[in-house]
């Protein structure tokens, strides 16, 4: 019964009601795009380690972050790959390159060597072409999203990074790291266009047998190889998002903005329902003068605060469902982890809740014979 009447009480007084769900969809859209769009970022600053199928990482020395790999000796590959729970070991080269577009111009691009046939850590989705494209010696693969940036190469037509005659042979999708545009070629062909040591990778990645423990691992290879860093390549993902987040602008201005914004929103949420609560005193007045008591008076506005928060958080979330579905495989960053999204919708009730509770103690207090004067 008093569900019934807190909601009838809701399509009564309409604008109210109006005005308390828009300024909830408003907050849920906007924060919640605002997060996307931080958390899209990160996919891009870690999306070498997030996309390579390893277990462990082995660099140079004070290694704190994927793009900033010195060289260690190839060797290494085989001194490692006979140990007891390594499935395989494979070596990479990162090197940056000139592009030379079709009209002259440069545009700097992230070259990421891989060895056949395997090719860990080479492109993992096509528009066009596939893996077997890096098996040409000149063959290079760019992504859909840079194309413009690169002068629109022609797929198959040659092109030079750093004066070597490169051949596109496949074009990826939405594949971009933190630093922009990402060229995938065999480790041969990366080498020489980024005069690499003929001895020499930028890092080893290692795939444990199922079973094997990735920190005893780490500690037995770290003891063969005690001039290197072996990381775990989770730990690798979160040192280099961390690098970014307190080196550039991201961790200040971005990560500032953002909350910011969770602010604004908190306390335009708890507005919202506070004032809501307040237009209703008199219906309210109403209540108390046919009997209901206080309890019966809280547990209506409980109960309008869970509707307007749960009827909110529904179309804010759709409406950021759809900004999701439109920014993707865009220039746009933005992803969102569902563990985040359970966090935004209760941390949405909680406010609503909280904001209707402050108005509580005059609603509660409400004279019933107010109704009438």
């Amino acid at each position: 019964m008093r569900r019934l009447t807190a909601f009838k009480m809701l399509l009564h007084d309409r604008s109210t009601t109006a005005g308390s769900l828009l300024g909830v969809i408003a907050i849920v859209f906007l924060v919640g795009q605002q997060l996307s769009v931080l958390f899209g970022l990160f996919t891009f600053m870690s999306v070498l380690p997030d996309h390579s199928g390893a277990d462990i990482w082995i660099c140079s020395e004070n290694t704190d972050n994927v793009n900033a790999t010195g060289s260690i000796p190839i060797r290494y590959v085989d001194r490692i790959s006979g140990l007891s729970g390594v499935e395989w070991v494979e070596p990479v080269v990162f090197g940056s390159g000139n592009f030379r577009r079709a009209d002259g111009q440069f545009q700097v691009v992230q070259v990421v060597g891989v060895r056949p046939p395997r090719f860990t850590l080479g492109p993992w989705r096509f528009h066009e072409g596939s893996l077997d494209v890096l098996f040409d010696y000149d063959g290079i693969t760019v992504d859909r999203l840079d194309l413009k940036i690169l002068g629109y190469p022609e797929r198959h037509q040659w092109y030079e990074i750093n004066n070597k005659r490169v051949r596109i042979n496949g074009i990826t999708q939405s594949i971009r790291g933190f630093g922009g545009t990402l060229v995938f070629t065999n480790m041969l062909k990366a080498k020489e266009i980024t005069k690499f040591s003929a001895g020499r990778c930028s890092a080893i990645l290692v795939k444990l047998t199922p079973g094997t423990e990735v920190p005893q691992m780490i500690e037995l290879l770290q003891s063969v190889l005690p001039r290197t860093e072996v990381i775990s390549n989770s730990e690798l993902s979160y040192k280099t998002r961390s690098y970014y987040i307190r080196n550039t602008g991201i961790g200040g201005s971005f990560g500032f903005s953002t909350l910011v914004g969770a602010l604004v929103g908190i306390v335009i949420i708890m507005l919202t329902m506070y004032t809501g609560v307040l237009h209703r005193q008199k219906d309210f007045a109403v209540l108390r003068a046919l009997g209901a008591r206080k309890r019966d008076i809280l547990i209506i506005v409980l109960y309008q605060s869970l509707m307007i928060g749960i009827a909110g958080i529904f179309i804010g979330f759709l409406l950021l469902a759809l900004f999701l579905n439109g920014t993707h495989d865009s220039r746009l960053p933005s992803y969102m982890p569902q563990i985040v999204l359970m966090y935004h919708a209760l941390g949405t009730l909680i406010l609503c809740l909280l904001g209707s509770l402050l108005a509580m103690r005059k609603a509660i207090k409400v004279d019933p014979a107010s109704v009438f004067r």
